[in-house]
């Protein structure tokens, strides 16, 4: 026979364990949703640059990089990774980070080069990029971050241009106003003239790492049958240079979906044709670009305080495809409050840039740093372009024509008012209850006459 305290004793303990499951079961919701990770204390920073260029047949006119930058604090490490590569996504690599390097967040940055290798997703090219996550974890530092953004003459263009019919069709087809490709460099806009800068210093103050982030398409050289990393590839050489080869230079590209460079080579025709691609192009638009970027962060200094706040919110957004309804996109994001001042917001694809200037509006006028990261993806599905509702209705390339197939109209704005969102409950505004309600009176009004004058 069994004792009544056993049975007592087994009954509680059953308790508890039913408790637990529901805690877990409860906990792993919160986990498939938005979640708010806050972080304070102070910051460590690792940054490495690896070449990333495969051994191909292929003609090589500069090599291709992988940059990265770990932020530690508490022990909680986010990564950012710039690549030289067109498209870069893998659930493996994110995998193998988070596994081997505790890396919680892994964003890979892709600067959209057009002359990337034919095979980017080479074992190759992810063991190099693994190599730059491992550099830099090896080699943490004690850092302060600060920011900031400066406008100057644009270097793009809007590459949808307005015709009579009131549709837009790319600039590299003509008509009876304009020629293609647009040789006469005209300023079509929407553009966005700032570059931003993030920038990375030891306890000493040398600067040691920086985040570049511009909008504008990486295809300078398109169709030059050789690997460049384009502009993208030269500005950050040339901001390295500027300090001395002692600094890493990661580019992140904006909302350059729909911007082209006003400085841009003719295209070939294929690897025969007679006719050499111009690579001064990407040297002038990258030294341009280096030259504001530097400018910049020299004019840039973290705040005395020793320790660093960092928050983030990650979100999944579920869309049809525009045209195609059976297509599904899972559209993972990340948005980042660092110092309460800098504000990240990343969106995988290829954002058009009015999403980018009415997002940074808004933040603008909450008195803060925005930073749009496109190209960027952590998880989930890569969608293509994503047009803003008044490009997607005047159409052309990325905005209305379905290869490849195109996400719902409005999802851009989606995607950017769930940042906004995010920022409001990273900053504390956001309340996640009711607010106070109800009326207390003020002291009565007296009436009196006002004496009037006969």
């Amino acid at each position: 026979m069994i004792p009544d305290t056993h049975i007592n004793l087994n009954k509680s303990i059953m308790k508890v364990v039913k408790f637990c499951t529901i805690c877990l079961i409860i906990l792993s919701l919160l986990i498939q949703t938005d979640q708010l990770f806050g972080i304070e204390g102070r910051l460590k920073a690792g940054t490495a640059k690896v070449n990333i260029t495969p051994k191909t047949n292929e003609p090589l006119h500069d090599s291709l990089y992988a940059r990265s930058l770990v932020l530690e604090l508490n022990g909680e490490r986010l990564a950012f990774v710039s690549v030289d590569l067109g498209i870069y996504t893998s659930e493996n690599l994110e995998k193998i980070c988070k596994e081997k390097y505790g890396i919680s967040q892994l964003m890979l940055c892709s600067s959209h080069t057009h002359s990337g290798p034919r095979d980017s997703k080479s074992t190759y090219i992810e063991d190099q990029i693994v190599k730059a996550v491992d550099l830099a974890v090896r080699h943490m530092f004690p850092a302060k971050i600060c920011a900031g953004r400066k406008s100057f003459p644009q270097l793009g263009f809007n590459r949808l241009v307005v015709r009579e019919d009131g549709h837009s069709r790319e600039s590299w087809f003509p008509d009876d106003h304009y020629m293609s490709e647009n040789p006469e460099r005209i300023p079509f806009g929407p553009v966005d003239p700032e570059v931003g800068v993030i920038k990375i210093e030891d306890m000493k103050g040398q600067t040691r790492a920086i985040m570049m982030n511009y909008a504008c398409h990486a295809d300078i050289v398109c169709s030059n049958y050789a690997i460049s990393a384009d502009y993208p590839g030269v500005a950050c050489r040339k901001v390295e240079e500027a300090y001395g080869n002692k600094v890493n230079c990661l580019f992140v590209q904006g909302a350059g979906g729909n911007i082209e460079s006003l400085i841009i080579s003719s295209r070939r025709t294929g690897p025969d044709d007679p006719f050499q691609t111009d690579y001064n192009s990407i040297e002038r638009v990258g030294f341009l670009l280096s030259y504001q970027a530097i400018k910049l962060a020299n004019s840039l200094e973290p705040e005395k305080s020793d320790s660093t706040d960092i928050r983030y919110m990650n979100d999944s957004l579920k869309f049809k495809g525009r045209f195609n309804k059976t297509t599904d996109f899972d559209i993972h994001i990340a948005t980042i409050l660092i110092n309460n001042n800098i504000v990240i917001a990343t969106c995988p694809g290829e954002p058009f840039i009015q999403l980018q200037l009415d997002w940074k509006k808004k933040i603008d006028e909450a008195s803060a740093n925005p930073f749009l990261f496109g190209y960027t993806w952590y998880k989930g599905t890569w969608p293509n372009y994503i047009a803003d509702i008044k490009s997607a209705a005047q159409g052309g390339y990325g905005a209305d024509q379905d290869s490849p197939v195109l996400i719902q109209v409005g999802a851009g704005e989606s995607i950017m008012n769930k940042h906004f969102e995010n920022y409001f409950k990273l900053n504390g505004l956001m309340r996640d209850k009711s607010g106070p309600v109800g009326f207390t009176p003020g002291p009565r009004w007296i009436m009196m006459e006002v004496p009037r004058k006969n």
